[in-house]
């Protein structure tokens, strides 16, 4: 326990949210969605939140750092954060569009991860595999999730037992504060998987369909048309791994039914990184983060856009949410597009 002293108080990014959080704090609203502990050291989960407080209004969730070796998610969202305080001092725009949307910010999901420089929380669960549904058809081994242990990687927590806090308290946040609205959308950061980014929606526990395909159908061609170079592969997490547990499916079968509920994760593509520099794979966090600061930069810069468009398609969901028969022809152009090409 004596070398525990010797280690960091805190960690960079979560320093950096608490800047963040003193500059605007005249601005957001501020909340603790919970706390965790480590090794002696208290994290709290913060939340921020910003705009409209008609609870009818569209919102959209910007979360980050669920895996705590995955840092570049939690710098994209707090990116998004200290550009938007900026322009609110000048964007007369963004100020109109804040007065009929909501935006609710969760940057570092598991503090005490990421202060350990682990995947998992504290107590050795992987938080993206901690929610109590199981898949429907088989998992990869141990990556799909596993009760074996925490001393392997993917541990979903015991059968039966509480979900850890961290996990609990994401899912409180997007029932309040998102799902319970007429619209609402989500993106969660990651990174980690594969040559390319990638946006992936439910479900991840089935290769059925999600309840409102046309509508993530309807959000991916206006985003394919306002950014015809965006290079991401967007399809349903299905089409890549089934896993127990996840998160998001979990939020997206408790949201009201008559609500429509669009979550995403954003999963960055670093075996990129590694490509471009092969020596980061012998370092734990260049496995998950790309460690040149000109990399870095690039990152955050390339997607700044996906971010801002989403906001914006919040605020302009009247103009493009499908109705009538055009829902019942985006349903179709939907599974032509991601079911049938699949052979699913």
């Amino acid at each position: 326990m004596q070398a525990l002293s010797f280690l960091p108080d805190s960690f960079a990014e979560y320093e950096d949210l608490k800047s963040i959080l003193d500059d605007g704090s005249a601005i957001f609203d501020i909340g603790t969605a919970c706390e965790t502990r480590v090794h002696g050291r208290t994290f709290a989960v913060h939340t921020a939140s910003i705009g409209s407080r008609d609870p009818q209004a569209p919102a959209i969730g910007f979360f980050g750092g669920i895996h705590g070796l995955e840092r570049i998610g939690t710098q994209l969202v707090l990116e998004y954060m200290r550009a938007l305080l900026a322009r609110l001092e000048w964007d007369e725009l963004l100020v109109q569009q804040l007065q009929s949307i909501r935006l609710i910010f969760m940057p570092i999901i598991n503090p005490g991860g990421m202060w350990a420089a682990t995947r998992a929380n504290p107590n050795g669960v992987d938080l993206m595999r901690n929610a109590p549904q199981d898949a429907d058809a088989r998992v990869p081994l141990l990556a799909g999730g596993q009760r074996l242990g925490a001393w392997l990687p993917w541990y979903r927590g015991r059968r039966g037992a509480p979900m850890e806090c961290e996990a609990a308290a994401l899912l409180d946040v997007v029932q309040r504060d998102l799902a319970a609205r007429p619209l609402s959308l989500a993106l969660d950061c990651h990174s980690g998987y594969g040559w390319r980014d990638s946006i992936w929606f439910p479900y991840a526990r089935t290769r059925r369909t999600m309840s409102h395909l046309p509508e993530m159908y309807a959000l991916k061609t206006m985003f394919e048309r306002a950014h015809p170079h965006h290079g991401y592969m967007f399809e349903p997490q299905s089409h890549q791994y089934l896993l127990h547990g996840d998160l998001w499916d979990c939020a997206y079968d408790r949201a009201p039914a008559q609500n429509v509920f669009l979550p995403m994760t954003l999963e960055l593509g670093s075996w990129l990184w590694i490509k471009k520099n092969p020596r980061q794979i012998f370092s734990r966090q260049g496995m998950f983060n790309p460690v040149k600061a000109h990399r870095t930069a690039r990152v955050l810069r390339r997607h700044a856009n996906l971010l801002d468009f989403l906001t914006r398609a919040a605020y302009a969901s009247q103009r493009w949410l499908p109705e009538g028969v055009r829902r019942q022809q985006l349903q179709q152009r939907a599974i032509d597009h991601w079911y049938r090409k699949a052979g699913a």
